[in-house]
Formats: C-alpha cells, sequence, structure tokens
C-alpha cells in the first residue's frame, strides 16, 4: 500500500465523523440537561413554598394563633424539602388594600414635589414616627386589616450549573401573598400627621 493511496484512503474515510460530532455537542447538551433539571427543582420548590404560604396566610388571618407558631410551621413544612435552606418570613399589616407596598401620604408637599423632604407633613400611617417607603405595620395587625404574608428561601444549587451558566451558586424564592384578617374585634385605626 502506498502513502498516496493510505492519505486518499483517510481523507474520503467517514467512519468515524459521528462520534467527532458527538463529542463536540457533548458538553453543551450535558449543560443543557443539568439546567432544565435545576429549573425544574426550582419549579417544584416555588409550588412547595407557595403551598405553605396559603397555609401560614389562612392560619394568621383567622386570628388566635401566634405569629411564632406560623412561622414555626412554614420552617417545619420547607425544612422537608431542604435541609440546608435558609427560610424567613416577613408579616406586615395594612388598613386597606390600597395601600398595600405604597408610601406614607405626603399631605404638605414642599419643594421637590412628590419626594418626601424636609418640611414635608405625612400621614404616619404605622405609627413609627418616621417617613416610610411602606407603610405597614409589622405584625398580624388588627380586625379587618390586610396582611402581606411573604416567605424568602435560599437554598444551594442541587446541580453544579452555575459555573456554567454563570448562575449563583444559590437560589432564592420570594413569595408573597395578601389576604383581609377576620372581623374577630373590634377595629380602630388612628393615623397621626407629622410634619417635619
Amino acid at each position: 500500500m502506498t502513502t498516496r493511496f493510505l492519505i486518499k484512503r483517510i481523507r474520503t474515510d467517514r467512519s468515524g465523523a459521528t462520534i467527532v460530532e458527538f463529542a463536540m455537542i457533548l458538553p453543551a447538551l450535558c449543560v443543557l440537561l443539568l439546567g432544565i433539571f435545576e429549573l425544574g427543582y426550582r419549579s417544584y420548590a416555588a409550588s412547595l413554598i407557595q403551598g405553605a404560604l396559603h397555609e401560614a396566610a389562612r392560619m394568621a388571618t383567622v386570628g388566635g394563633i401566634p405569629m411564632t407558631t406560623i412561622d414555626a410551621h412554614v420552617k417545619q413544612r420547607l425544612s422537608n424539602f431542604a435541609n440546608n435552606a435558609t427560610v424567613t418570613t416577613q408579616t406586615t399589616s395594612y388598613y386597606d388594600f390600597a395601600g398595600v407596598a405604597m408610601p406614607e401620604k405626603i399631605t404638605q408637599d414642599t419643594a421637590p414635589l412628590g419626594t418626601y423632604n424636609a418640611g414635608d407633613c405625612y400621614e404616619d400611617a404605622n405609627g413609627n414616627s418616621s417617613y416610610d417607603l411602606d407603610r405597614g405595620r409589622g405584625g398580624m395587625g388588627n380586625a379587618d386589616d390586610i396582611v402581606r404574608y411573604q416567605i424568602t428561601m435560599t437554598y444551594p444549587r442541587i446541580l453544579p450549573v452555575d459555573s456554567f451558566l454563570g448562575w449563583s451558586s444559590t437560589e432564592t424564592i420570594v413569595s408573597n401573598t395578601v389576604l383581609r384578617n377576620q372581623p374577630f374585634a373590634g377595629r380602630s385605626i388612628s393615623t397621626v400627621i407629622i410634619c417635619t
């Protein structure tokens, strides 16, 4: 067999092309599959958080159950999902739905208009004697108050895709719901106007 014939035979031989093409595509395919599994796991975690959130919100709005009991229930329910997850809860109450996550109302505005500055008067809706961008009060509030219950869970990723896809090594999911408390008692809210 001559050298010329051997070179021609190697050049026209296509029997190993498939394995070379597969070797080129395999890393991208693996990263894609790992990313899909990670996103599926995140969706599963989000649905568990949503279920725990609805249970906690319902427990909070019927009255009579302390916030520590509700938080312990949520953390216990989510601890079954991931032992090394960090779960935090936050409860904020509002007088009405229109005030949820809204700043306190400015009653007398000086220049620049539309933003709080020295010399403005505002309704101190949460009673802390300072202007806040969220007028909510901490805790479950009173009868007929609006309660926003929020759960934040941070957990480490289950697969090592963070370095390949530029993601962080942990995933954080924040979920919240807003409900009205039951009318289990009388309602008395007073708003104070403060001028600085």
